[in-house]
C-alpha cells in the first residue's frame, strides 16, 4: 500500500491537469482496499482508476483511493466460450490485447480505449458498433460502507448508452473490483460495418479478417484521429453522441441534408457529436492551451498548461453553439469534478 500527502494528480488523469489531492492511497489487494475503507469514512474517499474519464476543476480535498488491483485469467470455459475475469486495475487496452493473443473474441472493437477494467462497466464503454455489455457477464464490487461484496449481473447493471446503475441508483456506493466476460473461442462474431473498419481492412487487402485484424484496424483508425494522452492531454470522446426522435431528425435532415446518422430503435436516431461540433466550426479551435483536436472534433485537448476550468469553459461554449445551431443538447461523457 502506498500513502502520500498533498499528492499531485497530474500523472493520474489523462488530461494532465495539474491539481493535487489532500492524500493519496494506492491499494493493490482486496485486503488493502478493505483496510482503507475501514480506516477512512467512505464519504471522505475519492475513487480513482485510470483517470481517463474525468475532468478535474480544482484540488481534491479528499483522500484519493487509487484502485490498482491486478490480475486476469481464464476462469472457466466450454466448447464455444471462454469466461475471463480481469481485476479493476488492469489497463483496458492491455487486457483486450491479452484476450486477442488467446484468440478470445468479443472485445476487439474496443481496442485502444483509455482507462482501466474497473471503470469500464460504469459507463458501458463502446466503440465501432460494440459495447461492453455485449460480452459482460457480471462484476464484483465492494460496498464502500458495509464492506460487503456483491456480484452484479448484467441485468442488475441496467446498462444503457454510456450508462449503468453505477451512474444512477448505485452511484458512489460501490467499488468495482473485477469484471467477468464471456468471450468467443471460435466462430467469432465480427463487427466490420461501423465507421471506417471496412475501408481499413480493404486498404490492407484483408478479405477474411481475424479478431486481431479487426483490432489492428480499430487501432489504426483511432491513432489517426485520436491523440495519445501521454503526448497530448485528453480523455477521448468528451461528449456523448446525441439521440433524437425521428421527427426531430427529419427537420434536421431538411436543413442539413448531409447529416450522418445511425438508427437506434424504431423511433430513435443517433447523430455523431463529432460531426455536429465540426459543422459548428470548432474542429481545430484553440483558446490558449484548451482546444478541440484538429483531427477529431469530439476530443477536447490540453496543449500543456490548460486548467480544468479552461477545458470546461470550452465545453460549455460548444454546448451552447450546438444548441443554437441544431437545437440539440450535447451531454458530456466525461465526469466533471468540481
Amino acid at each position: 500500500m502506498e500513502h502520500y500527502k498533498n499528492f499531485s494528480l497530474k500523472d493520474y488523469n489523462t488530461f494532465g491537469i495539474d491539481v493535487s489531492a489532500k492524500a493519496f492511497v494506492s491499494v493493490s489487494s482486496l485486503e488493502e482496499l478493505k483496510e482503507v475503507l475501514q480506516q477512512v469514512y467512505a464519504h471522505e474517499l475519492f475513487i480513482l482508476g485510470g483517470g481517463s474519464n474525468i475532468l478535474l476543476l480544482k484540488n481534491i480535498d479528499q483522500t484519493i483511493l487509487h484502485i490498482n488491483l491486478k490480475g486476469k485469467a481464464l476462469e472457466r470455459e466450454d466448447e464455444n466460450y471462454a469466461y475471463v475475469r480481469a481485476h479493476a486495475g488492469e489497463n483496458w487496452h492491455e487486457f483486450v490485447r491479452w484476450c486477442i493473443a488467446h484468440n478470445f473474441g468479443g472485445l476487439e472493437n474496443l481496442s485502444l480505449i483509455p482507462g482501466n477494467v474497473g471503470t469500464s462497466p460504469i459507463q458501458n464503454i463502446g466503440a465501432y458498433g460494440v459495447e461492453l455489455k455485449d460480452s459482460f457477464v457480471s462484476c464484483e464490487a465492494i460496498h464502500k460502507q458495509t464492506l460487503q461484496t456483491k456480484t452484479f449481473t448484467k441485468a442488475e447493471c441496467d446498462f444503457g448508452y454510456r450508462n449503468s446503475t453505477f451512474k444512477n441508483e448505485n452511484k458512489d456506493k460501490y467499488i468495482i473490483t473485477s469484471v467477468l466476460f464471456r468471450l468467443t473461442k471460435k466462430e467469432h462474431s465480427l463487427h466490420t460495418g461501423y465507421g471506417a473498419i471496412l475501408a481499413e481492412l480493404e486498404k490492407e487487402n484483408i478479405d477474411t479478417p481475424s479478431i486481431k485484424d479487426i483490432s489492428n484496424a480499430v487501432i489504426s483508425i483511432r491513432q489517426s484521429k485520436l491523440p495519445n494522452p501521454k503526448e497530448l492531454g485528453n480523455s477521448g470522446s468528451f461528449f456523448k453522441n446525441p439521440i433524437v426522435d425521428k421527427t426531430a431528425f427529419a427537420k434536421l435532415k431538411e436543413k442539413f441534408p448531409e447529416i450522418p446518422s445511425y438508427t437506434v430503435s424504431e423511433n430513435e436516431i443517433k447523430i455523431p457529436a463529432g460531426w455536429l461540433i465540426e459543422k459548428a466550426g470548432f474542429k481545430g479551435y484553440r483558446r490558449e492551451d484548451a482546444g478541440v483536436h484538429e483531427n477529431q472534433a469530439l476530443v477536447l485537448v490540453n496543449y500543456g498548461n490548460a486548467t480544468g476550468k479552461d477545458i470546461y469553459k470550452l465545453a460549455q461554449e460548444i454546448q451552447k453553439k450546438i444548441w443554437n445551431v441544431f437545437e440539440i443538447r450535447l451531454e458530456m461523457e466525461v465526469n466533471v469534478i468540481s
